[in-house]
């Protein structure tokens, strides 16, 4: 960057940091959205809470659709990640 270009960007500097910040939040609570161990976690509570009658069949199948389309989506992006 050259020294004209520096001195008439800088006032744009907090902005970029505020934009490079976010876009690292966003990178993590994908990770996290989308992380298949988690997932599994949910699937499992899910069950339990049909178990022991906090969710109504409907219901939890419904989140487990929801969870499983998910992990589905967890597995393309790593398989997209290795490539």
């Amino acid at each position: 960057m050259g020294l004209i270009t520096g001195l008439v960007t800088w006032p744009l500097a907090p902005l970029r940091g505020v934009v490079a910040v976010a876009e690292q939040v966003q990178r993590q609570a994908e990770e996290e959205f989308y992380d298949p161990v988690r997932i599994r976690e949910q699937l499992a509570e899910v069950q339990r809470q049909r178990t022991d009658g906090e969710l109504t069949d409907e219901e939890a199948t419904v989140r487990e659709d929801e969870l499983v389309e998910r992990l589905i989506v967890a597995r393309e992006r790593l398989d997209g990640a290795d490539r």
